[in-house]
């Protein structure tokens, strides 16, 4: 792109170089405010496109759970299959499964969540999956489900499990061992807290 104005010109040739300009320059400028405008907007049709699809997601999500049979789920794992609520909603079902004693239902709901990247939700899924294995006898399976935890945070629920899994073996010092272990990462007023010192003392 050219000098816009050449310094030493009189204000009649200035006047003729500025209209020049315009006439060079003129298609370059007005395609770079219409490519400038154009990201705004796409940028915000983007923004607004994701919060009314967040919006119909939670929609849906809260008309599964008010009701587990509506129609809406299968809306929200097509529609909204990347999306929180979906996953919450298998959450959701897995636990009406277990309800109904329908296991491997529930195993099966549970699944693709194993590995998502959601932390949560993947965590939630194991201890979930863990709990089920142990409720059908399957302690291995539910060892193996649990594997090792990477998120400090579930420390303490995948220890006071494995504990639950280790005294259903009847391995009593490998239960122990991860009911203290479990303690030690619960604060001394947590719910949990009580019913694993509580397990303890009847080992004790």
């Amino acid at each position: 792109m050219k000098n816009f104005i050449e310094v030493g010109k009189t204000e009649d040739e200035q006047a003729e170089q500025i209209k020049k300009w315009l006439r060079e320059n003129g298609p370059q400028i007005i395609a770079g405010i219409v490519m400038g405008l154009s990201g705004i907007w796409g940028f915000d049709y983007y923004n607004n496109y994701q919060h009314e699809q967040s919006i119909n997601a939670r929609t849906a999500y809260l008309s599964v759970v008010s009701n587990p049979n509506s129609p809406t789920l299968a809306t929200l794992q097509s529609d909204h299959k990347d999306s929180d609520y979906a996953q919450q909603s298998v959450l959701m079902m897995a636990k009406h499964a277990v309800s109904a004693g329908n296991y491997q239902q529930a195993i099966e709901y549970l699944s693709p969540l194993l590995k998502t990247e959601n932390e949560f939700i993947a965590n939630t899924a194991k201890l979930r999956s863990a709990a089920i294995y142990l409720q059908i006898g399957n302690h291995d399976q539910a060892l193996s489900v649990l594997g090792t935890d990477e998120n400090s945070a579930f420390d303490a629920l995948y220890n006071h499990t494995k504990g639950d899994i280790y005294l259903a073996q009847n391995n009593i010092d490998s239960a122990k061992k991860h009911y203290q272990l479990a303690l030690g990462q619960l604060s001394n007023d947590s719910e949990l807290s009580n019913l694993i010192q509580i397990k303890l003392n009847d080992l004790n």
